[in-house]
């Protein structure tokens, strides 16, 4: 236990079956400012989890969020964990006050993927 305290948690982009990382494409839309800004925060998550808010929170078994304010708005991304790997499923940038349903159920069916993928 010492020891992933001190190296952290290893950040793994979850892959579709057609290949594709969803979060690592979500970053590469955003500003060069909004990639260091998320960036930095899921370094804080990589080091420093398990934490709670105002950075992560937990929404279901097994996922939590990763709650970050950007230049450009406000966006969330989902993860979960497998040993010591953090394995981010899904992103997307927060107009309203509420989670969207549909981002929820992006990141439960991913999360569902990921364990298939893990048997």
């Amino acid at each position: 236990m010492e020891e992933k305290t001190k190296r952290g948690f290893e950040v793994v982009f979850f892959e579709t079956v057609n290949g594709r990382q969803p979060v690592r494409e979500f970053i590469l839309e955003l500003t060069k400012q909004d990639k260091k800004e998320l960036g930095a925060d899921i370094r804080s998550v990589q080091m420093g989890f398990p934490m709670g808010l105002p950075l992560v929170r937990k929404i279901a078994a097994g996922l939590w969020e990763i709650r970050s304010i950007l230049k450009d708005g406000i966006c969330r991304v989902f993860f979960t964990t497998s040993g010591n790997n953090i394995i981010l499923l899904h992103a997307f940038s927060k107009k309203s006050k509420k989670t969207p349903l549909n981002e929820l159920s992006i990141a439960n069916e991913r999360l569902k993927d990921f364990k298939k993928m893990q048997r």
